[in-house]
């Protein structure tokens, strides 16, 4: 709903615009708590000139940021995660009412990751750009006179990079992007999801605060496609950072490719748990059962698609039921809550959906499957965490991203071949896992599979590790070290030496 012109409401966001903090042209919309459906705030709908107006600053403010020294960017990163962890209670409280996450995880995951990342690249403006190669002896000939020619390889800020961030996470997500790429010398336009954009702008707010210079960061936003369509097709911009549904995603790499922008995308998963028959259970369960509870399901690293040898289907599937009884759903700000809402009443329509298609493709229920009462009221969009199994790889529960608290379990007869044949018959490949009590065996099998991560008998991830996805999750890496090459052109100068 938007509120046009008269006296700005009280809780009525700006957008960020050139070191300034802008009346949107297309007034406010309200941002709903998917937990009892109460208004957080209203947040700003911003008109493609806007869009183009932050991109024209971004633009104005790169020569100057790309030549800041390295410590002074440091530093700047340094202090917004001072100011992040500083405001750490009222930012997760906030996280938690726009995402519908429980506390620990709005306050740890959430606020707490954004902090680290921050963090990790103030650390990392510091890592050198330059690397010298190897000395070349060339002959004489058409090129010129006998010599011996020296080489470096400079990494080099690639320059404007819109990022267009997700809304499962509203600070680890573009925390991973902002962080990284104003580390490397880049400056942002930085576009949050429509359903949770107000802790995006508390990012902003401290990046002001610890005195990022003006144009260096933008944030706009809105719900119009305009806005996210102006700032990947804007001129001034040279790379664009999605993470999103794949189906966006190639909207964006369409646009992308007139002008040959840079990209970096993290799309969607159908994550597969391979459980072979000699896995601990009990451990495969723990990790499977994230899915459920983390983020209710809306994730897209979530092994949401177990592949399990059938000796031990039975045993598995009872060991899930029994653990989904003990998960509770309720208010995200309520202690021992362990399953929120999902985001919105539409995207809860659609989770419920996947789930009533299951059931016509013949999958059984194991657990779930109606929609849960939260408080008596009815309000909020929660989804019942649930099991489907008995399925086939052909069942478009199996094959399609659901993205909510639901899990597939599809049986195998055979060995390794067919348990690696029903994992890589997707066209997901962002993260997978094993479960096998043979270590080597769990790694050879691991070896195999199409992803761009591998979980061995963990659901956990090094944040180090090259992430991003194979086939349609994605196209590029990024954390750790990644990230910054991710944001970064390859150079090199030759001379003779």
């Amino acid at each position: 709903m938007n509120s046009g012109g008269g006296t700005r409401p009280e809780r009525a966001q700006r957008l960020y615009i050139g070191g300034e903090w802008v009346e949107p042209a297309g007034g406010h919309y309200e941002v709903v708590n998917p937990a009892d459906e109460s208004v957080v705030g209203l947040a700003p709908e911003a008109s493609p000139a806007q869009v183009e107006e932050a991109a024209r600053a971004a633009a104005a403010a790169f020569g100057a940021w790309s030549r800041t020294e390295p410590r002074e960017r440091a530093a700047i990163l340094d202090r917004a995660a001072d100011i992040i962890q500083r405001e750490c209670e009222p930012w997760a409280a906030l996280a938690r009412a726009e995402t519908g996450a429980p506390t620990g995880i709005a306050r740890g995951m959430q606020v707490g990751v954004g902090v680290s990342r921050f963090r990790r690249y103030a650390t990392g403006a510091l890592e050198p750009v330059e690397r010298g190669l190897p000395p070349q002896v060339t002959e004489a000939g058409p090129m010129g006179r006998a010599a011996v020619l020296g080489a470096l390889e400079v990494r080099q800020p690639v320059g404007v990079v819109t990022c267009i961030t997700s809304y499962n996470n509203p600070w680890a997500n573009p925390a991973g992007k902002v962080a990284p790429a104003l580390a490397m010398g880049n400056t942002v336009v930085v576009k949050p999801a429509p359903q949770d954009p107000l802790s995006v702008f508390k990012m902003a707010q401290a990046l002001a605060e610890a005195g990022v210079p003006a144009g260096v960061v933008n944030v706009v936003g809105g719900q119009s496609a305009g806005v996210g369509e102006a700032a990947v097709a804007s001129p001034h911009v040279d790379m664009v950072s999605f993470t999103g549904s794949t189906a966006v995603g190639q909207r964006i790499a369409e646009v992308c490719g007139r002008t040959m922008k840079r990209q970096l995308m993290e799309l969607g998963g159908k994550g597969a748990a391979v459980v072979l028959e000699d896995a601990d259970l009990d451990a495969a369960v723990l990790g499977i059962g994230t899915t459920f509870s983390f983020y209710s399901g809306q994730i897209c690293t979530a092994p949401t698609r177990v592949i399990v040898h059938r000796s031990v289907y039975g045993e598995l599937v009872g060991k899930l039921t029994g653990y989904l009884a003990h998960m509770r759903v309720g208010d995200p700000a309520e202690r021992g809550t362990v399953v929120g809402p999902v985001i919105s009443a539409a995207h809860r329509d659609r989770v419920e959906s996947y789930i009533e298609l299951g059931r016509k493709e013949g999958a059984r229920i194991a657990y779930g499957g109606e929609r849960p009462v939260v408080g008596g009221s009815g309000k909020g969009f929660y989804v019942a965490p649930t099991l489907l199994v008995d399925c086939t790889n052909d069942m478009r529960v199996v094959r399609e991203e659901i993205f909510g608290p639901v899990v597939v379990v599809v049986p195998f007869d055979g060995g390794e071949e067919e348990a690696v044949a029903l994992a890589n018959d997707s066209d997901f490949g962002l993260l997978s896992y094993v479960w096998s009590g043979d270590v080597a065996r769990a790694f050879r099998v691991a070896r195999r599979l199409r992803a761009g991560g591998v979980g061995v008998n963990t659901i956990g991830r090094n944040m180090e590790a090259p992430f991003g996805g194979f086939k349609r999750s994605g196209v590029g890496r990024d954390v750790g070290s990644y990230a910054l090459h991710a944001y970064s052109e390859v150079q090199s100068i030759v001379w003779p030496g």
